[in-house]
């Protein structure tokens, strides 16, 4: 439990009490789980929390396989990376009335490539994405979405969500995507460019903060506010 508050303090992870997967710098930590990563097929009476925090490089997958029903999966990720990587999370839900629920903030310094896929393979299942990224000076970012909802699979709930805070001269690049084969109860995709308001900047020059601190305060607020 030492351990486990020190990743929560180090990096501002809501804690509540759950079964936990913990993943630091791209890599599964036993030491500070409570389960195994692999299939999560049998059914808690706590939720689920993955929580993937840290650094990344290079090519990194994150799968999420729900076969249990009436489970709840909540996912944190929280990362940076300084050079180029590649950033895959697939994600699949076969339990009747299970919800995953991801929230991603990412810090891109470098060059990025990152995809999510929402696979629905049964009906009553909802996967919930929503990904912020802080697109630092010079990067190029590349963000996939994809959302699928298979044949005979009704009533699902998805929504994959991008929201981006772009730094001078950073590229990016949405990629929506939604192949759905069945009637769902609701299925949004939406992407959009976040800047601080006039009123907000106004408000925290005249609470004295500087040019640099003003632009520090929106950015960790963008990428907290979920």
């Amino acid at each position: 439990m030492l351990n486990m508050s020190y990743i929560w303090n180090e990096f501002n992870i809501k804690t509540f009490p759950a079964e936990t997967i913990v993943f630091r710098d791209g890599v599964y930590c036993p030491e500070l789980s409570t389960l195994e990563y692999k299939p999560i097929n049998k059914n808690f009476k706590l939720p689920v929390h993955i929580i993937y925090i840290g650094e990344i490089a290079g090519k990194n997958d994150l799968n999420i396989d729900l076969g249990a029903e009436n489970q709840k999966v909540i996912v944190t990720i929280k990362i940076k990376n300084e050079k180029p990587a590649f950033l895959n999370i697939f994600i699949k839900n076969t339990g009747k009335n299970s919800e995953i629920n991801a929230n991603v903030a990412i810090k891109n310094y470098s060059e990025l490539n990152y995809k999510c896929t929402a696979n629905h393979l049964y009906k009553n299942t909802a996967i919930l994405i929503k990904n912020k990224i802080l697109a630092g000076k010079n990067s190029k970012s590349i963000l996939s979405g994809n959302a699928i909802i298979n044949k005979d699979c009704i009533d699902c709930i998805s929504d994959v969500g991008f929201s981006a805070m772009v730094e001078k001269n950073a590229k990016i690049e949405f990629l929506p995507e939604q192949n759905i084969a069945a009637i769902p109860k609701s299925a949004e995709h939406s992407a959009n460019i976040y800047r601080g308001t006039d009123a907000q900047i106004l408000y925290l020059r005249q609470a004295g903060l500087g040019i640099i601190e003003i632009d520090d305060v929106l950015k960790e607020a963008f990428l907290n506010d979920f």
